[in-house]
């Protein structure tokens, strides 16, 4: 049995096992060979995540403590936000996100059933479904090919006096016209969630002013999902400047409660016991008084004790994201006749998330025969997520009817459903890597049957 002196040592010796494994059993040894899987995203860690995890693991408190402390602070200060929220996913913090514009603390600019929030149904589901859970109207509006986000010009005549909010993603890394949507925003009272889920790292710039995206509206969300810009396994984010918002992002996650004690402390605010609230009678406990339909979305502190190391790696793997991304344009420029290449938005600097290419019409060639070619040499490809998300079963039972709209047509949304693909350009990609994909969608461009 090991001497240990106190609990410290003993949590050293531990961690430094899990290194040695860590060295043993997981470190990557192998170079690349051409025909080797390469895969659309993948988790890029060493010994200190493993090590971080571990240390959580041993203090066996199992849900949001130090760890998860630590993380908000530091990621608000990185991001450039006042507050900052773990959740369990992406799509929880979509949802925390939208909630929180529901509270009647809010007064007019609450969000009500059968309010509308402009959205586009070109992207991933849970930026809409949160808007359809709660009985909003989501207004679909077209996109712009080779930026892949939305139409700002189409703005305007999605406006209605309904209208409450903007809610869509930076896609794949590359921003939307932050610019054209905060001032739409602004000049009509309506509220900006940035659904930063795929862009973590983005950065742009309005009036001389650069920060990331996600910091530029009322609120962003992040994921940290395993294959996204940084891991926790499962894990999202909700953050903004606004101290209300704050508030009510840590009720909707926390129950729905009103009470901002911090998990394991009682009484933090001195009046847990003389209040009233709604109908209860005089001095009902306050850490049991809840002011919303809320949820219990929470991390955990092992996820968190990964995104602290997670996050000391991220500006590395911001700099070789844009670096692979640049690499593999640089080859397939040679295919800009066939192909549309993709194009960061002016007054951007992407994080980016994958390479997203579509097919030419007049190429002659078909976006899944491409695709089946570079799968077929050991290349992961996805499509942009939805595509058109109206067009899908889950649009079936309410395809015609009120319950969301379309601001003019989805032409160039059903272009990407059709024509659209990417490949990714994470951080654990080598230039030889990146050389191969390249050579292999070139190739994929270039067969003759694909032209008939």
């Amino acid at each position: 049995m090991a001497a240990w002196k106190n609990e410290a040592e003993a949590r050293e010796q531990i961690k430094s096992l899990v290194a040695e494994y860590y060295r043993a059993f997981k470190e990557k040894k192998e170079p690349f060979h051409e025909g080797d899987r390469i895969s659309y995203a993948s988790r890029v860690f060493d010994e200190k995540e493993m090590q971080a995890l571990t240390d959580a693991m041993l203090d066996f408190w199992l849900t949001t403590g130090r760890f998860a402390d630590r993380f908000e602070k530091e990621f608000a200060a990185w991001i450039g936000v006042k507050y900052a929220h773990l959740v369990n996913s992406g799509s929880s913090a979509n949802l925390i996100a939208f909630m929180a514009l529901t509270a009647p603390e809010l007064g007019a600019r609450q969000i009500r059933p059968g309010d509308e929030v402009i959205t586009v149904a070109c992207g991933f589901p849970t930026t809409v479904t949160p808007i359809l859970n709660y009985g909003a109207v989501p207004v679909f509006v077209d996109v712009t090919v080779p930026q892949y986000n939305i139409d700002a010009a189409k703005l305007e005549g999605a406006l209605s006096e309904k209208t409450k909010a903007v809610m869509i993603a930076h896609t794949l890394g590359n921003p939307f016209d932050l610019r054209a949507v905060k001032a739409f925003c602004e000049k009509h009272g309506l509220w900006l969630v940035e659904d930063n889920c795929d862009a973590l790292g983005s950065e742009y710039t309005i009036g001389g002013e650069t920060r990331f995206t996600g910091a530029w509206g009322d609120i962003g969300t992040s994921s940290f999902y395993p294959p996204h810009h940084m891991t926790m396994g499962e894990g999202g984010c909700v953050y903004t400047n606004d101290p209300l918002l704050h508030r009510l992002i840590l009720s909707f996650r926390d129950w729905g409660r009103d009470c901002v004690c911090p998990s394991g402390r009682d009484n933090f605010c001195g009046h847990r016991f003389d209040g009233r609230h709604g109908e209860l009678p005089a001095g009902y406990d306050h850490k049991y008084v809840y002011s919303h339909f809320g949820y219990n979305l929470k991390a955990t502190d092992m996820q968190a004790a990964i995104g602290c190391e997670q996050l000391r790696k991220f500006p590395s793997f911001i700099g070789r994201r844009r670096h692979n991304w640049d690499r593999l344009h640089g080859i397939l420029e040679a295919a800009s006749d066939r192909l549309i290449l993709p194009e960061p938005a002016e007054n951007s600097a992407p994080s980016w998330f994958g390479f997203l290419i579509s097919v030419r019409l007049e190429s002659g060639l078909e976006r899944n025969r491409v695709t089946r070619y570079i799968e077929d040499h050991n290349i992961q490809t996805r499509l942009l997520f939805s595509g058109n998300l109206i067009r899908h079963p889950c649009f079936d039972q309410i395809r015609g009817t009120d319950a969301y709209r379309v601001a003019g047509d989805l032409t160039v949304t059903d272009f990407v459903m059709n024509s659209a693909f990417w490949v990714g350009v994470y951080p654990g990609m080598t230039d030889d890597m990146i050389d191969y994909m390249g050579r292999v969608i070139l190739e994929a461009t270039e067969r003759r049957e694909e032209r008939q």
